[in-house]
């Protein structure tokens, strides 16, 4: 019997780990998940809410992965909220150099 439930959670421990893991991140860099017009609503979040506190930044002045850390540590402070925060993102990795 011991044998039967050992080999029944090595088997469900394998299945499991096997499976693909499901992405935490909010979105993959370089890609855009909102549409254009959300887009068009995050460069307005962008230039009332930022703009509110501080010079807004060229949004070619950084790359991808650099805004997401800037994003994170800004969009609580600007009381964006998860869909906010996303087209914001959004908006300013679109923007070409």
């Amino acid at each position: 019997m011991k044998k039967l439930i050992a080999a029944a959670s090595f088997t469900s421990i394998l299945l499991v780990s096997c499976t693909p893991k499901a992405s935490t991140s909010t979105a993959p860099v370089g890609s855009s998940t909102s549409t254009a017009e959300q887009i068009a609503q995050g460069k307005t979040i962008f230039e009332n809410s930022c703009g509110r506190c501080h010079k807004l930044p060229d949004p070619a002045s950084h790359n991808p992965v650099q805004w997401v850390g800037i994003m994170n540590a800004m969009a609580p402070k600007a009381k964006l909220n998860d869909d906010q925060h996303q087209w914001v993102y959004d908006y300013i990795v679109s923007v070409k150099k």
